[in-house]
């Protein structure tokens, strides 16, 4: 269609393609690999099939330099940001879990005890995404296209199925294990479980899973790992070595029952073979207006949290995951029809090596004892100020001030935040302090501060804020964990494939809160109500 544009004296003929708002997909896949640092890419992609991850690689858009621009890295604001298009400044999912300052107490990033539990009896179960301030990208496709656009999140974990699917979703499913193994939601998504999940559960799907864990290949063909056998891994009780095989079934009694299979591969088919019913049964992608559908495959975070980054059982894992995307992009191409669909591929985070490996290895490295550390600012805090129990609670690397406490001695907050990171920046175990003054300037350029202040918001975060060194953890001595802005935990994978996307790759730094706009391009709707990222435009066709 051409169109005749008359300004003042001036002609202009401008030609519109209709083609290029017509053209959505009919689905949107999103897939994050929790925990999946950049470099398992690499290590581990002689092995990988040609139709997984080199399916991926081959034929979609690669960022190379992508990571996430704040801190702290973990699982619940990582999910939040690739799907807001925001970071926790805005987004409010400031971490996993973490101390409200007006409730007095430690509340989680899901929780909502309004809703009422679907699939189980339990009140663990009690989650909706009302903490989550901003929309999803999800949110806006089902805004753009009137509501008829569906939503659906699976993932083993929670808050991997709740946050991405946003606030208007059809439905967000996750797997409760302990003693019942099944899928569950909440009435926040409807009045009762669909009749095809009903029946799925009714076929007790964790039993199907609790089978044995045998490595994919000889173990002696794991190159890309340690040994097998080593001091950095926990293993599971009644387990006396860590090494393959695992009898899932034989060890589940002492390992929180049907919990055991997040803790292996089997949790990331559970997740494909979910996510492939969710995708016949809910018909999605059938009609012309985009459907949105979230995976979060969350094992792969269990098993490097229990075994390390550098284990023969997170190789087997991806290796194995491999093999689980080969048979979804099946299902996507029998279901949707190949060339019908865009999907991306990212993690919400990335991991350490295990810093007593990096000792052995005359790397510096590290463990914190936070409660060691509190008290030091305490005394300090006394001899200074005559002030005790000042600090009303330290978690995710921040403190927060008793203000009743400074009240009382008529003490102003910002006096006492600067003495706290005077008396901070000695302390070996400290790279950056930084006070809630500082964080509210918005001034910060040094590029470990401007990741700090885009995790910091105004209202729900605390008065001090710590960076530990690189390699220096809040943890247990044996396997891995994320949550800092080192770039370990910053840098992961993300790769664009599908419908509307070229192929190609670019070395140039992309960020985590620019996948929701791109992927908004690509359906051609608005962007997410708090969204602050920008559109990859290299990865568009």
């Amino acid at each position: 269609m051409k169109t005749r544009i008359f300004i003042g004296m001036l002609s202009l003929c401008v030609t519109i393609n209709a083609q290029d708002y017509a053209a959505n997909p009919k689905l949107v896949v999103g897939i994050v690999v929790d925990q999946m640092r950049y470099d398992y890419i690499s290590r581990f992609y002689e092995r990988f099939s040609d139709k997984g991850f080199k399916r991926l690689l081959n034929d979609g858009f690669e960022c190379r330099n992508h990571h996430f621009n704040y801190m702290p890295t973990f699982t619940g604001p990582g999910h939040a940001s690739i799907y807001t298009g925001t970071t926790p400044s805005n987004h409010g999912i400031i971490a996993n879990n973490w101390y409200d300052k007006f409730e007095k107490q430690t509340v989680y990033c899901v929780s909502d005890n309004q809703v009422v539990t679907q699939g189980t009896s339990s009140d663990l179960e009690k989650m909706s995404p009302k903490r989550m301030l901003s929309m999803s990208f999800a949110d806006a496709n089902r805004l753009h296209t009137q509501f008829r656009g569906k939503t659906i999140g699976v993932s083993i974990k929670d808050r991997g199925a709740v946050l991405p699917a946003g606030h208007t979703a059809n439905r967000a499913y996750w797997f409760r294990g302990k003693e019942e193994g099944k899928w569950v939601s909440t009435d926040f998504y409807g009045e009762t479980l669909p009749t095809w999940v009903k029946k799925i559960n009714q076929n007790q799907p964790g039993q199907k899973y609790l089978k044995a864990w045998n490595p994919l290949f000889p173990i002696n063909t794991y190159k890309a790992s340690g040994a097998d056998s080593n001091n950095y891994e926990h293993g599971f009780e009644g387990r006396e070595i860590a090494t393959l095989p695992y009898d899932l079934e034989g060890l589940s009694e002492k390992n929180e029952d049907y919990d055991i299979i997040k803790d292996s591969p089997h949790g990331n088919s559970l997740v494909t073979d979910f996510a492939i019913e969710a995708l016949k049964n809910e018909k999605l992608g059938k009609d012309n207006d985009t459907d949105v559908l979230t995976i979060s495959y969350s094992s792969t975070d269990y098993i490097g949290h229990n075994f390390g980054v550098n284990s023969v059982e997170v190789e087997d894992t991806y290796l194995r995951l491999d093999k689980e995307l080969e048979t979804l992009f099946e299902a996507l191409d029998n279901s949707v029809g190949l060339g019908n669909y865009s999907l991306f591929l990212t993690a919400d985070h990335g991991a350490i090596q295990v810093p007593s490996f990096l000792k052995d290895k005359k790397i510096p490295a590290g463990y914190i004892n936070e409660e060691d550390l509190k008290k030091r600012i305490e005394a300090s805090l006394k001899l200074e100020f005559g002030l005790e129990n000042c600090i009303e609670n330290f978690s995710n690397q921040q403190l927060f001030l008793n203000k009743e406490k400074l009240k009382e001695n008529k003490l102003a907050a910002t006096d006492v935040e600067k003495y706290i990171a005077t008396y901070l920046e000695h302390q070996v175990e400290i790279q950056y302090v930084f006070t809630r003054e500082q964080l509210s300037a918005r001034s910060m350029t040094d590029p470990i501060a401007k990741l700090v202040q885009n995790g910091f918001h105004q209202r729900m975060s605390g008065d001090v804020f710590l960076v530990y060194k690189p390699a220096y953890i809040v943890y247990h001595e044996k396997g891995s964990t994320h949550g800092s802005p080192q770039v370990y935990d910053t840098h992961v994978p993300l790769i664009f494939y599908g419908k509307g996307i070229q192929s190609g790759k670019t070395y140039e730094k992309t960020s985590v809160i620019d996948i929701a706009p791109t992927m908004c391009a690509i359906m051609g709707i608005a962007n997410p109500n708090g969204c602050t990222g920008s559109i990859i435009d290299k990865v568009l066709k």
